[in-house]
């Protein structure tokens, strides 16, 4: 067991107190204003910048867990902001960012194998409160000197914890039930808690359910408080956030709208920007949001890939130029993407060729506008985390993040970097945008040209565009449009054969592919009716030349991902 030693421990932590100092020291002179994204990978911003990050801010840490995104969403609906951070982050790295709290999340390891994931020691010292969740809490008392005893049986689902009645709480307050229902997934226990702590709460598998230390203000649950199963896991994460730590409810879309409109006016300034506009809700709420800040200093372009959804690009300039005022550019460039797709069949040289390919012709796009030097993007929270750097894994390039060459010639602006997609939804309503707008369904930057498996061609296109309109109409028409996150069609890159008319067939099947989700970071496959996926079945098959099969993909994210590619 790792941990504390106590015999030797007062001098070492005087010394690593006064190296912990001296670097926060030379943090906070630092001439420049260093971000960290979900990721770790740093970023050097504008000093006008930062005032898009509240100073009450909660950090996250990451240990691989599958909850990570839903803490931080939980965190942001008790209206207090939230980012993910690794994992690997020193003390003096924590500090420097100045969080109101840190939350410590759980993990798939056991604290006591090899290379286990863990925090700077360093850390607890800075006085800064803690909540672990899972295996955070097993961590902070191994940390810190209790003991974790390694896997009986575990616990796994709903379980009863019940508040000990010799224990006074501060974390578990008398609104919350003494004996309650709580969502556990654990092998590993505390079952010694370190010296100033105290047990406040136990389940059948756990003697230590909840440990507490009010005076240092560190705590952890065994349980999962974000997820739904736990029917008062928000109210504890409220009581901790805003009794405990002592924050305010101000991260509000309606803030977020007031701070970025004064960023993007400090970082554009008297500069034109253009924004590539899909008709999707991102880079709608983004060209919304910067042409409430900046006007006619904004020109949307509207690069037609070819590889919108059907009638997708009449609907882009019927509803942003004439009815929402925004100056467009209207860009037909389908003979160039499918050249430059030509003979492409991996997922991410498709995407990265298409990503190239989209900024070449912005550029070309300026014209009139040769002097802008920013472009706005929709990228999303989760886009970031998905793409990855060298502290994770890459599990796919987003259009807007991974996708860019490297020799990019423009500034980014990218207002909605820090949102999850029902925040964006959010601001969008804040903004005025139109139902219609608002709740579009996502639709990736590089469209169809990855929901077509293998090369992309135009006729592939054609035929997935009327298959994956049929989806979408009946959803429509069953009236699931809102109940359903995302919803389309594949084309995979084989032939079936069939039976049509007494004849054998031979031609594509089609995979349709709904899912339910609150913000992509996690998602379930949507249990559409029988009878509505036999009507899209019959349809595709009858009124779509080529296709001659229909399958339903009911993979959940994880481990698949929403988009096939």
């Amino acid at each position: 067991m790792s941990g504390v030693d106590p015999a030797s421990g007062s001098a070492a932590s005087e010394s690593a107190s006064e190296s912990l100092a001296e670097n926060i020291e030379l943090a906070e002179k630092s001439d420049d204003l260093m971000m960290i994204d979900p990721t770790g990978t740093e970023h050097r911003l504008l000093p006008e910048l930062s005032s898009t990050t509240p100073e009450e801010r909660v950090l996250v840490v990451d240990f691989g867990a599958q909850y990570s995104q839903l803490i931080a969403r939980r965190v942001r609906e008790a209206k207090v902001y939230s980012e993910i951070v690794p994992s690997t982050l020193t003390a003096a790295e924590f500090a420097a960012r100045r969080p109101s709290a840190i939350i410590l999340s759980g993990g798939p390891k056991s604290v006591h194998v090899e290379g286990a994931p863990a925090i700077d020691p360093a850390v607890y010292e800075l006085g800064i409160p803690i909540l672990g969740i899972c295996y955070g809490a097993q961590l902070i008392a191994q940390q810190l000197g209790g003991t974790v005893g390694r896997g009986g049986s575990g616990e796994y689902g709903r379980t009863t914890m019940t508040r000990s009645a010799d224990a006074e709480s501060v974390l578990l307050t008398e609104d919350i039930p003494q004996t309650q229902e709580v969502w556990m997934s654990h092998f590993d226990a505390v079952v010694e808690v370190p010296e100033g702590f105290r047990a406040t709460a136990s389940t059948p598998g756990a003697q230590v359910a909840v440990l507490e230390n009010p005076d240092r203000k560190i705590f952890g649950v065994q349980y999962h408080p974000e997820v739904v199963h736990t029917p008062f896991g928000q109210q504890l994460l409220e009581q901790f956030l805003h009794q405990i730590v002592g924050l305010s409810s101000e991260w509000t879309m309606e803030n977020f709208v007031e701070t970025s409109v004064a960023a993007i006016r400090a970082q554009v300034g008297t500069g034109r920007a253009i924004c590539g506009l899909s008709g999707g809700v991102d880079s709608a709420v983004a060209a919304a949001l910067v042409h409430k800040a900046i006007g006619s200093q904004l020109t949307c372009v509207f690069v037609d890939t070819g590889l919108m959804r059907k009638n997708e690009g009449e609907q882009v300039v019927e509803t942003f130029h004439r009815h929402q005022g925004l100056e467009l550019i209207h860009v037909r460039s389908a003979d160039r993407f499918f050249e430059k797709l030509a003979g492409l069949t991996d997922p991410e040289e498709k995407r990265k060729a298409i990503g190239e390919l989209f900024i070449r012709v912005f550029e070309d796009a300026r014209g009139g506008i040769t002097d802008a030097q920013f472009l706005v993007q929709g990228t999303l929270y989760p886009d970031v985390i998905e793409s990855g750097t060298a502290h994770a894994a890459t599990i796919k390039s987003h259009h807007n993040v991974g996708g860019l060459p490297d020799d990019l010639d423009f500034d980014l602006v990218e207002p909605l970097r820090s949102l999850f997609k029902d925040e964006v939804r959010a601001v969008g309503s804040e903004l005025g945008l139109p139902d219609e707008i608002v709740w579009r369904q996502p639709f990736p930057g590089p469209g169809l040209g990855v929901r077509i498996i293998g090369e992309v061609t135009p006729d592939k296109v054609a035929v997935l565009q009327e298959a994956d309109a049929i989806v979408r109409e009946e959803l429509r028409l069953a009236g699931l449009e809102r109940e359903i996150w995302q919803s389309f069609a594949v084309l995979p890159d084989i032939r079936t054969v069939g039976v049509m008319g007494d004849e054998r067939t031979y031609g594509y099947p089609v995979i349709i592919r709904a899912v339910t989700s609150e913000d992509a970071m996690t998602a379930d496959w949507a249990r559409i009716p029988y009878e509505v996926l036999e009507k899209m079945a019959s349809r595709i098959i009858n009124e779509v030349p080529g296709v001659n099969r229909v399958a339903y993909d009911i993979t959940s994210k994880p481990p698949g991902t929403i988009e096939w590619e």
